[in-house]
């Protein structure tokens, strides 16, 4: 594979279990925004003009942003922080928040009773007893219902939809699994919602098999499943350990692709939780232990590339730690599913209760965190590979660069310990080379961006993770693009 310095010059939430865990800071925050009456009025005809040339669009969460059931009970694993919600500390809460393990086993077949069940429109916390719901996703549902688009589940008041709307769809998916398995199930829910689509054409419009085309609007590691889709389509990665042939059929059927605040080129904050877990610190919400985490293949696929060098050795501050793919380092130095502490072994007795030697399930348990970290290597390996995009196509990245972010993690190489290092610019949780995928990072400076992404736009907004998607300026932004920019 070319190695994308010498190619083309050429998503607060996302990965992160820390604010995005804490809902309600963020979302009160959101839900406190509004778009100016102005940008409403701007807008009201392009709203309310729905003809066949109009594209449909699809909202894609990020981590953590579609709510989790459990099938059997219909009880809500993620998204309600009530009592009755799966609660971590608890055997019953590990077992339903973490993902089956198995070693030598593809991460596709190791399934478990828990569902994704609608996008995260609310957070439900119950606080001293008293129930508090907290809008999720209102920044972009906001603005969207400002452009006219809603599915009649967003329901937002004081804007006027005009009659007859089909044009937007929530995407939710396990956001645990694998990214790979979730673009495959995106192109099952596209190939469904044109069949929808085409029928709704030939009544409304007369065409028969319309050529369907839809827009996306995908937040954090949302987009990078889309940027996933967009390639490949619904191929798996092969079983050699190979990229796939690079086919574009995802983008066959997608015209403008809309990120916010994509972690592209990972974080070492992703590698820091796996290590450490996370505190939230507040009162309403449990500590999500790291082996919770580690069953997770999606924060593998958050990790930094190696290339980037931003997981490095306590003393000089340069030296890199080596490949973190590879599963056998990770045992050497005890992070992740591979620790010895006691939090671990109390989880994998958990979650492994037929296996009675603690040797046997830590095997189980590096054998599966091995299989993730190189499907991690495989599915980053895939996505980085520079290609231009197809014609007609067009990629646009909205990100923040003025919030202090995590950014390099240092590992005492005694003990194995992680701690975060140092912070840069960024939305306050995706650091701005890695929404960009900078390829000058760790590497050569030059003057100019270097990334193997073949950016449509790219633009910059003064907010954070959250605030991102409520800015009136990428408000504004988004609606032109998707409402009255000229396309080919």
């Amino acid at each position: 594979m070319s190695n994308p310095r010498e190619n083309i010059g050429m998503s607060r939430f996302s990965f992160r279990l820390g604010r995005i865990a804490m809902l309600g800071i963020g979302f009160a925050l959101a839900a406190c925004a509004s778009q100016p009456r102005d940008l409403n009025s701007l807008y009201a005809r392009s709203a309310q003009y729905h003809g066949p040339e109009r594209n449909p669009i699809i909202v894609i969460p990020g981590i953590l942003g579609s709510v989790l059931v459990e099938n059997e009970t219909e009880r809500t694993v993620w998204g309600a922080f009530k009592r009755q919600t799966a609660d971590p500390r608890t055997s019953e809460g590990m077992r339903l928040l973490a993902l089956p393990i198995a070693a030598d086993t593809p991460l596709n077949r190791l399934r478990d009773d828990v569902r994704p069940n609608g996008v995260l429109d609310q957070v439900r916390l119950s606080l001293l007893g008293i129930p508090v719901a907290i809008r999720a996703y209102v920044g972009i549902l906001t603005t969207l219902g400002a452009g006219g688009y809603t599915d009649g589940a967003i329901g937002l008041n004081g804007i006027d939809y005009g009659e007859g709307h089909f044009t937007c769809y929530q995407f939710d998916y396990d956001w645990r699994r694998d990214n790979v398995e979730n673009a495959k199930r995106l192109a099952a829910f596209i190939d469904a919602r044109r069949a929808d689509l085409q029928a709704e054409y030939k009544t409304r419009y007369g065409i028969d098999n319309a050529d369907i085309k839809f827009d996306i609007v995908a937040h954090s590691m949302g987009g990078l499943l889309t940027r996933y889709f967009m390639r490949y389509g619904e191929a798996d990665l092969p079983v050699d350990g190979s990229v796939p042939a690079l086919t574009w059929a995802g983008a066959e059927h997608v015209e403008r692709v809309v990120l916010v605040g994509t972690p592209n080129a990972g974080a070492g904050e992703a590698f820091e939780q796996l290590l450490n877990g996370y505190d939230p610190g507040k009162p309403v919400l449990p500590h999500y232990p790291a082996p919770v985490l580690g069953t997770y293949p999606s924060i593998y696929q958050l990790l930094p590339r190696p290339r980037h060098q931003r997981v490095i050795f306590e003393g000089d501050g340069q030296t890199p730690v080596g490949d973190l793919y590879d599963g056998a380092l990770w045992e050497q130095y005890g992070w992740g599913l591979a620790a010895h502490d006691k939090d671990t072994r109390k989880f994998l007795e958990n979650t492994l209760p037929d296996v009675a030697d603690p040797e046997e399930r830590r095997r189980i348990a590096t054998g599966f965190q091995a299989t993730a970290l190189a499907r991690a290597r495989q599915f980053h390996a895939a996505i980085d590979r520079p290609a231009k995009l197809p014609d007609g196509v067009d990629l646009y990245l909205f990100a923040g660069d003025l919030e202090q972010t995590v950014d390099r993690v240092q590992v005492n190489p005694e003990t194995g310990k992680g701690r975060v290092m140092d912070r840069s610019p960024g939305d306050g949780t995706v650091v701005r080379y890695s929404a960009l995928m900078d390829e000058r990072t760790g590497g050569d400076w030059s003057p100019y961006l270097v990334s193997p992404i073949d950016w449509s736009d790219v633009n910059f907004i003064a907010a954070d993770h959250i605030g991102l998607t409520s800015d009136p300026s990428f408000a504004n932004n988004v609606l032109y693009l998707l409402l009255e920019e000229a396309r080919d």
